[in-house]
């Protein structure tokens, strides 16, 4: 899809799709204490939603526009914020901490 910005033509890397989508929704019905945060439409990609458990597991989708994560939170009774806002959660980069470590021990 290209998109015009200002005087250029953005060509994204792909858009969001339904299977982005139910991965978020499946994410969430999976773990506990999700909240997701909004990422902004970029030069190259499309806006994106990260999905982060209370453990500080993470996955991020393309969902093409805010108003879609939005719903899906609403849906399912969860939070949403605007990672330019709120920034990411601490437990996030934690369990990123993590997982390096047991990849390097």
């Amino acid at each position: 899809m290209r998109r015009w910005r200002g005087n250029k033509i953005a060509k994204f890397d792909r858009e969001a799709t339904d299977a982005d989508i139910e991965a978020l929704i499946a994410f969430a019905k999976s773990k506990r204490g999700v909240e997701f945060f909004v990422e902004p439409e970029t030069f190259a990609t499309d806006t994106t939603a990260v999905a982060v458990a209370d453990d500080g597991e993470w996955t991020r989708r393309r969902v093409g526009a805010p108003q879609v994560i939005r719903k899906v939170a609403r849906d399912l009774a969860l939070p949403v914020y605007d990672v330019q806002l709120t920034g990411y959660p601490p437990r996030m980069r934690a369990y990123n901490e993590r997982r390096k470590r047991e990849e390097q021990g």
